[in-house]
């Protein structure tokens, strides 16, 4: 007659209090940190630096112009066009690579200012907010980007945070902005929202 065992019963996972802030990895992993300053950081994933990413052009370039050389000196002197062309097309989809490689998102909280930098091909946009005045909405509907708006501005970001756990990444923000504006002082009336680029 066979025994039949209940599985076992796992204990709870202990993570970190859920009044930390959290970060999303390049790998899509989201950890918390713990600190006086919040801040959220989203980067772009790369499986590839730069620096790797020259260094397999460069000897893709070697190879494909040693078959092509091989062949003109055989007679097929369109081979080594070809394979010019080919690189030229490899070369520029790369560079648009390693433009974007750097891209970033980032959101800090000091006190009841809240600091947002969008980082796209070496541009970086910042905008500055009042933690009191600040909303944080889906922009479009579920899944879609975050935009965080106050005092005639708005930004969006979020695009380097998969769709479903953008809702989450919105809920812990606003939680984090109500914490600092019943627990920080609050600041001087007279600062305003700034744009730069």
């Amino acid at each position: 007659m066979p025994i039949t065992l209940p599985p076992p019963r796992w204990p709870a996972p202990s993570g970190p209090p859920p009044w930390l802030p959290w970060r999303v990895a390049a790998d899509g992993r989201i950890s918390r940190e713990g600190g006086s300053t919040q801040r959220w950081e989203m980067k772009r994933n790369c499986s590839i630096a730069p620096n790797q990413l020259l260094v397999f052009f460069l000897s893709l370039c070697a190879v494909s112009l040693a078959i092509g050389v091989f062949f003109a000196s055989q007679g097929a002197a369109f081979v080594l066009g070809f394979a010019g062309l080919e690189l030229g097309v490899v070369g520029t989809a790369l560079l648009v690579f390693a433009r974007h490689a750097g891209d970033r998102e980032s959101i800090t909280l000091v006190g009841r200012r809240v600091l947002v930098e969008h980082t796209d091909a070496g541009a970086t946009a910042q905008a500055e907010f009042r933690a009191e005045w600040l909303m944080v909405e889906p922009s479009a509907g579920q899944g879609s980007l975050i935009k965080i708006s106050g005092q005639g501005s708005s930004i969006k970001v979020g695009r380097f945070v998969r769709p479903e756990h953008r809702a989450e990444l919105a809920s812990e923000m606003r939680r984090a902005l109500r914490r600092a504006c019943l627990c920080e002082p609050p600041e001087h009336p007279g600062t305003d929202t700034q744009i730069t680029r």
